[in-house]
């Protein structure tokens, strides 16, 4: 009896293992939340200030890149994110002409993405508390544009401020 009931465990173990081995890599429906950020994009913070973004998916569309642009500042950056299947979580790197790199997680939120930093330490005239988190919040998402802030937290995110807005707009 014992043999047999073996042998049925490792049927049943070679067969999802063959199941999970068929699935193309990133086909979730997880894997697609960023798919609306895809594509040329026109920005808009402070009202007069512009920029551009290009965001392709790339290796077999597992990955979003970002390219981003401000040509007034000569500021210039890219990202990278990635669904891990294995967290259940959005992963995104972020790195810059200026030297900043930034690791964020998360995923989607009702009708957001939002992702977040590692909580760290900071001096005391960055947050009073000595400890900061920022998060990106992609929002008011349709076919065409949608909104984007950068925000800060003080408090382990109890409450949130705003650093900066940005406002995307589908090149024709």
């Amino acid at each position: 009896m014992k043999i047999w009931t073996m042998l049925a465990f490792c049927i049943v173990c070679f067969y999802a293992n063959a199941q999970n081995a068929n699935q193309t890599p990133c086909s979730s429906p997880e894997a697609a939340q960023f798919d609306f950020w895809a594509g040329d994009w026109k920005l808009t913070w402070n009202d007069t200030s512009h920029g551009t973004n290009h965001v392709e998916k790339v290796w077999n569309t597992c990955v979003t890149q970002e390219n981003f642009n401000d040509p007034s500042s000569n500021y210039s950056g890219k990202s990278w994110s990635v669904y891990n299947a294995k967290y259940k979580m959005w992963q995104q790197t972020w790195v810059d002409n200026q030297g900043e790199y930034i690791a964020l997680t998360g995923g989607m939120r009702g009708d957001s993405m939002v992702l977040t930093t590692a909580e760290r330490k900071v001096p005391a005239t960055v947050s009073s508390t000595g400890k900061l988190l920022n998060r990106m919040v992609y929002y008011h998402i349709t076919g065409q544009s949608f909104d984007w802030n950068w925000e800060s937290s003080g408090d382990s995110g109890a409450t949130w401020k705003l650093s900066w807005h940005i406002h995307y707009d589908r090149k024709s």
